[in-house]
């Protein structure tokens, strides 16, 4: 979705072009400085989204900054400072916090799992599991928090999940025929038992993921994935289900290429953040 469309969305979800209150309070003259601050330690994402908010209400915002987007910030940075409308600057604070702590909080938690395994052959990536209309931006953060990501969205790549499989009869045959209309197109795809790996070994999928097993089965499947390969043929294999913070160093250390995981966009917590205003009289 178009960015200018989310920004005004969450502007009109807030009646920012109605704020009661500071109509009713600040008269359009009175002008007013900002000072964003961190008030956590983290990885900063969403600085033009912010900006944006406030150039939506008022195109005469200055703003200068002091750290960029993928950049580290401690407690008490400061990030940037702002002038313009005071009334404006009011009514769009909320909405624009909302997008940057949230999207800054992404980044964190990603940049978190990234240095966790730092150093092995693995890739982190995100998943589609993102508030709807906030799929750009989320995987935006992902990256400034230095992981990689997955399809955008279904027509990025052949992803057969468990309830495509349940309706194939012939998974080899089926996976010709798609590589038949979609040449340039990756095919994964998802496995939870050593027959679902055994099937995508023989119809050569690009990616097989290796999806909510037990340690045990998940290493025997990584094994007979590798055994299976040979100079032509050598699929990238995924792990996605139940990582965390305690798990994935253990799950890095068995070679495989890449780890998916959900909470980075789904579940990550926003980075706190101040924006304290002073009105200039």
């Amino acid at each position: 979705m178009n960015m200018d469309k989310v920004i005004s969305l969450a502007l009109e979800e807030d009646c920012a072009y109605d704020d009661v209150t500071s109509k009713n309070i600040i008269t359009k003259d009175i002008k007013a400085t900002a000072v964003l601050v961190a008030k956590d330690n983290g990885v900063l994402c969403g600085l033009e989204i912010f900006k944006k908010v406030f150039l939506k209400l008022n195109k005469d915002f200055k703003f200068k900054v002091f750290i960029k987007d993928a950049q580290t910030v401690k407690k008490g940075d400061v990030i940037l400072t702002m002038q313009g409308s005071a009334s404006s600057l009011l009514s769009g604070e909320r909405t624009a916090l909302n997008f940057i702590q949230k999207l800054s909080g992404i980044a964190t938690t990603t940049n978190v799992f990234v240095n966790v395994i730092k150093g092995s052959k693995t890739k982190i990536y995100d998943t589609r599991k993102t508030i709807p209309g906030f799929r750009n931006i989320s995987k935006y953060a992902v990256r400034c928090g230095g992981a990689q990501n997955h399809r955008m969205n279904l027509s990025d790549m052949v992803l057969i999940k468990d309830n495509h499989l349940a309706l194939i009869d012939d998974l080899s045959l089926k996976v010709k025929e798609i590589r038949k209309k979609h040449k340039k197109l990756l095919i994964q795809i998802e496995c939870e038992n050593q027959k679902n790996v055994q099937d995508a070994i023989e119809a050569k999928a690009d990616f097989i993921m290796l999806d909510n097993m037990g340690k045990d089965l998940l290493k025997k499947m990584i094994k007979l994935i590798r055994k299976s390969s040979t100079k032509s043929y050598k699929p990238a294999i995924e792990i996605s289900g139940g990582i965390d913070f305690k798990t994935i160093k253990e799950y890095a250390k068995l070679g495989i290429e890449r780890i998916s995981i959900g909470m980075l966009t789904h579940s990550a917590p926003s980075l706190d953040m101040s924006l304290e205003v002073k009105v200039q009289k």
